[in-house]
Order: C-alpha cells, then structure tokens, then sequence
C-alpha cells in the first residue's frame, strides 16, 4: 500500500517544488557591526559674561565723554536731547512752572476750600458735668427710664401745641417731622444747654442741619419721641 501511495506522490503539484525549496533556503547569519561615533562639530564656547552696560552703540554712550560717532551712526544725537531742567523747590515740594507736565500740587491744598455752611456758627462744645457724657446717655436710655414725660403713645402735635413746651423743664421740640422730649437730654447735649433750648417749643429742623446735620438724631433721641408734628 505504501509503494502505492508513494508512486502518486511524486505526481502532486508543488510536491517537488517544496522539496527544492528545504533544500535552497539559505541559512541566516548574524552579522555584527560596531556603531559610528561621529565626532561633535566645534561648537562656540560658552559666554557667561554679562553684557556690557551700557550697551554698545546706545545713547548713553554716545551721550558721553567716549566716542559720540557710534550713537550719531546708530541715528542719535546727543546735542539734540538736552537733560531736562531741575525742577524749582517750594516747600520742599516740586512745583511746575508750566500748566502742561510735571507734578503740580493737589487743588485742595493750593487753596482753601470754600465754605459751603456759611451761616452756620461755628459750635463751641462747652464742659459737660460729670456722668452726662454720651456713654452716660446711651446707659441712661437702655435703663428703661421713662424719657417720653408720661407719653404712653404717639400723638398728633400741632405747632401752636408744640409752643407750650418751651420750659428747662418741660422742652419739646420738632426734628423732620417728629416730635420728641428734649428735656432729659438738656444736660448732656455737648453744646450747652442755653444751645439747645433755642428750639425748644418750635420746629428745629433747619438749625440742626445747618449746625450737625451728620448727627443721627433719630438714633440717639429715639426714647425721647412723643408724637407727629402736623397742620393746624
């Protein structure tokens, strides 16, 4: 049977050519070859020193004793930019002569500003008694003491009822339109008494912004309010 097989072989296509191809395939080798080291080029070496200053060719070396055709070459003069003036002393401050450059002073301290109060007093504060600071006064309306003389609730005060309080000891007086009992306060307003009772039994809402309008009257006299003021 084998001989049988063996004589059909030899008959396949590629049978042969498979056979010759065991036999031509070449035996690989290992070839060895040593790397090249190319040389580095000659570099520059390397500058670590500082650059000159000033540089060459600048206007500060042209400006100066040295050579000047290097600056002229490079397209300046030093003819043609003189140093600028010194600038003139005045008070120790500089001062420029002209409206245009330099630094000027501030117009709020080259001229006094103008006064927008002008019929306002200036407010002379007077010695306040012992205890009658603004300390005093604020302990005193947190104590929960009665400073609204026996007024339980708001009312409506008219101006010829707001006439009748004009007493040390019974003052009211009117504030934008309310209307509170300044007569505890009297000693501890810090411009006298004698300033205070001016408005007492009229409107003073006028006075007091024209003498301290910065104040906040209606915190400080917020236990002292006893009404509204309104028409007759």
């Amino acid at each position: 049977m084998s001989s049988y097989l063996s004589s059909w072989l030899p008959s396949w296509p590629g049978s042969s050519q498979a056979a010759n191809a065991k036999q031509t395939l070449p035996t690989p080798s290992i070839v060895t070859t040593e790397p090249v080291v190319q040389e580095p080029a000659n570099e520059e070496e390397e500058d670590d020193k500082p650059p000159a200053f000033p540089a060459l060719g600048s206007i500060q070396r042209s400006g100066g004793n040295g050579d000047a055709t290097i600056g002229k070459a490079n397209g300046f003069d030093s003819k043609m930019m003189p140093p600028p003036p010194l600038p003139a002393k005045a008070g120790g401050l500089s001062v420029s002569s002209s409206s245009s450059g330099g630094l000027s002073l501030p117009p709020t301290t080259t001229k006094k500003p103008p006064n927008v109060n002008t019929k306002a007093k200036a407010r002379n504060k007077v010695a306040l008694a012992p205890g009658y600071g603004p300390l005093d006064w604020a302990r005193l309306k947190s104590s929960g003491e009665d400073l609204r003389a026996g007024v339980t609730t708001l009312l409506r005060i008219t101006p010829s009822e707001l006439k009748l309080h004009n007493k040390r000891e019974d003052a009211w007086s009117a504030f934008g339109g309310k209307v509170y009992n300044i007569t505890p306060y009297l000693p501890y307003h810090p411009g006298g008494e004698k300033e205070l009772m001016r408005v007492a039994g009229r409107d003073g809402t006028k006075l007091f912004a024209l003498t301290h309008s910065w104040v906040n009257l209606d915190y400080m006299l917020d236990g002292c309010m006893v009404g509204f003021l309104v028409p007759e």
